[in-house]
Parts: structure tokens; C-alpha cells; sequence
């Protein structure tokens, strides 16, 4: 009877231990994939932070997003207008300024071969969006950069990457009444993978986002 009773502790002090572990896991996971409004604002904030969720980068080093004079006319010149309007020289050169602004990668991720926003992505837009129209950063100008994986023609993944920004910028004015012309959209398809060793991982169908010039910033111009 000893044997039985102490196999019969044993086993239920193991179960308690796995049900321990899994739901510390759980929790864990849960944790680390939620992507917070205050999160979103450090990022895109001068002097932001790394912060310290998976699913969410920020570029290293990340200053107050000073902008040259020409640099200020080409914002200008870029506010308002449609991503389809831009050319590839103008995606690239909006890519090249926004290394070395404030910028976060959320994986807002969306339904496959669509632009409609994946539910369970729908709470990292409203965190982004509640961020975008507080007072530290409300009026400041954004890009919003859409991207694809890698299944489909190049010339499909770039249209539907300018959908899935231009998804952004409306679910954002929609909602939060950001200013259109403070959101601009960019498409780069499946140019620059979020991770190219998978191409075509649900990683890279996400959105970008760079505070290229903040409100005070811009008033310097």
C-alpha cells in the first residue's frame, strides 16, 4: 500500500508540475506577443527604447527623426499622395531616409492572397492607432509600409502590398481620425522579406511604420 500511495504522490506532484509549466507558458506566449500602445509610442518616440516583445523591432540607436531641408521637401512632396503614385525611385529613396528615423515592425499580419487586416492582428492596430493620435506624437508625418511574402508575381505582391498600406491608413483615419495626409503609404511587395530564409513565412505579409519628422520637427522646416 506504501508503494501504490507514494507512486500515486509522485504522479499527482508531476501533474501539478506540468500544469504549473504549461500554464506559465501560456502566460509567457500570451505575454510576449501582445504589442502595447505605450510600446508603439518608445518606438517612434525620439530616444526610443528596444522594446521587449517578440513580433516587434525597432532599428537600433533611434534619435529624434531630424530631417534635412531636402529631406523636408521630399516628405512634403510625398504627403497626400497615393501609393500607387509613387515610383521605385521614390520607394527607395522614402526606404533609404527611413533607416535612420524612429521606426517600428509590427507584424500586422493579414489574411492570405487579401488586404483585410487578420483578426488577431486587429488589437496591434488599435494599439498603433491610440499611439499615433496621442499628443506626443499626433500631427507628426508616418509612413506605413505594406509587405508580402513571396508567393505570387512580383508585379501582384506590389499591388497588394499598396493595399494592405492604404488598409492602414483608412482602418487609422477611420477609427482614430488620423490625418491622411500624416500617413504616408508605401508598397514594397516582396522586395524586403521580414525574413528571407522563409519566404514564404506569415512574417513577412506585415506593416512598417517610421515617424519620419516629428510635429516639432516639421515646424522647424
Amino acid at each position: 500500500m506504501s508503494k501504490i500511495s507514494g507512486r500515486q504522490n509522485l504522479t499527482a506532484i508531476l501533474s501539478i508540475v506540468t500544469i504549473g509549466a504549461t500554464l506559465s507558458f501560456g502566460m509567457a506566449a500570451a505575454a510576449a506577443e501582445d504589442v502595447t500602445e505605450d510600446q508603439i509610442l518608445r518606438a517612434l518616440a525620439p530616444a526610443a527604447k528596444k522594446p521587449l516583445t517578440r513580433g516587434l523591432s525597432v532599428g537600433p540607436q533611434q534619435a529624434e527623426p531630424v530631417i534635412s531641408a531636402e529631406e523636408g521637401r521630399f516628405v512634403q512632396k510625398i504627403r497626400g499622395r497615393p501609393s500607387r503614385s509613387l515610383s521605385a525611385n521614390e520607394r527607395e529613396e522614402i526606404a533609404v531616409l527611413a533607416k535612420d528615423k524612429p521606426n517600428i515592425d509590427l507584424e500586422i499580419t493579414f489574411d492570405y492572397n487579401s488586404a483585410e487586416i487578420s483578426a488577431k492582428s486587429l488589437a496591434s492596430v488599435q494599439a498603433l492607432g491610440k499611439a499615433l493620435s496621442s499628443s506626443d506624437l499626433k500631427g507628426s508625418t508616418f509612413i506605413v509600409a505594406g509587405h508580402t511574402d513571396a508567393a505570387g508575381s512580383e508585379g501582384y505582391n506590389q499591388d497588394l502590398s499598396e493595399r494592405r498600406a492604404d488598409s492602414i491608413k483608412r482602418y487609422l483615419t477611420d477609427k482614430f481620425g488620423i490625418a491622411g495626409a500624416d500617413l504616408v503609404t508605401v508598397g514594397y511587395g516582396e522586395s524586403k522579406l521580414k525574413d528571407p530564409s522563409q519566404p514564404l513565412a506569415e512574417a513577412n505579409r506585415r506593416v512598417q511604420v517610421v515617424n519620419m519628422a516629428n510635429k516639432t520637427t516639421a515646424s522647424r522646416q
